[in-house]
């Protein structure tokens, strides 16, 4: 029985992919809602599953399955996370805050679980999250009423759920899971430095350059967790103001 993975293309999720496939099958899913940055996202995605160090694992993983529930008739016009405008590099987590995000990712996703009998479902919450829709509550509450509404047995696990970044990058780093193929930025750039938006997918235009802005909290969030780690960041970002000097 394969374990159904939420890949969003960050390293969190990357890594709880490859340690669940050197356990057993897994499925990747990916939800996009219609934030700014998944152009940039679905095509780190791609060259992550593609990178020998996913292909080594061979069967174990399956193709990705790609979803979509748009939230942009919820979120207004204007909101940060649409516009790909996020808040500043030292904002805290809580100014981040997405409404409903894993409601919605987690309900998407078990639907397909129910529909190909998969019976477990895992993300890559972390340690110290503050958002209510990531706390052991709020997990086994869906997972029952998910597996009543669907007739269908599902268990949802945050493996992280105790676990800091940093440690996630040790065990990611231990497995050799390729970083530089993960992209953690609300405001991916492209080589250019121009903002990639959904645009570019309409144009036909993917967005295979994408490198990590440098200015957001995502960003930072990511770096300090590689000085931490003691592991060296591969990461590209487009403004090194805020990593200049650093490990």
């Amino acid at each position: 029985m394969p374990t159904a993975v939420l890949l969003s293309g960050g390293l969190d999720s990357a890594v709880l992919l490859a340690e669940e496939a050197a356990a057993g099958e897994v499925q990747p899913i990916y939800v996009s809602v219609g934030l700014a940055w998944e152009p940039a996202e679905q095509a780190m995605v791609s060259r992550f599953l593609a990178s020998t160090s996913l292909q080594a694992r061979g069967d174990r993983v399956r193709p990705l399955v790609s979803l979509s529930v748009d939230m942009r008739d919820v979120y207004a016009a204007t909101h940060w996370a649409v516009q790909g405008r996020p808040p500043a590099y030292d904002t805290p987590d809580e100014d981040v805050y997405l409404p409903g995000r894993n409601v919605i990712l987690l309900a998407k996703a078990a639907v397909l679980c129910a529909a190909n009998h998969i019976e477990r479902l895992v993300l890559g919450t972390l340690a110290h999250n503050p958002f209510p829709d990531a706390t052991p509550n709020f997990r086994a509450a869906m997972a029952r009423a998910l597996s009543l509404g669907l007739a269908h047995d599902l268990q949802i696990d945050a493996p992280y759920a105790d676990t800091g970044k940093a440690d996630v990058i040790r065990r990611g780093a231990a497995l050799g899971v390729p970083f530089e193929l993960t992209l953690s930025c609300m405001s991916p750039q492209s080589e250019s430095q121009s903002s990639i938006r959904s645009q570019e997918l309409v144009e036909g235009r993917s967005p295979q350059s994408a490198i990590h802005c440098g200015t957001c909290s995502k960003c930072r969030e990511r770096h300090d967790a590689f000085v931490d780690a003691g592991v060296p960041d591969p990461t590209t970002y487009a403004t090194t103001v805020n990593v200049q000097g650093q490990p």
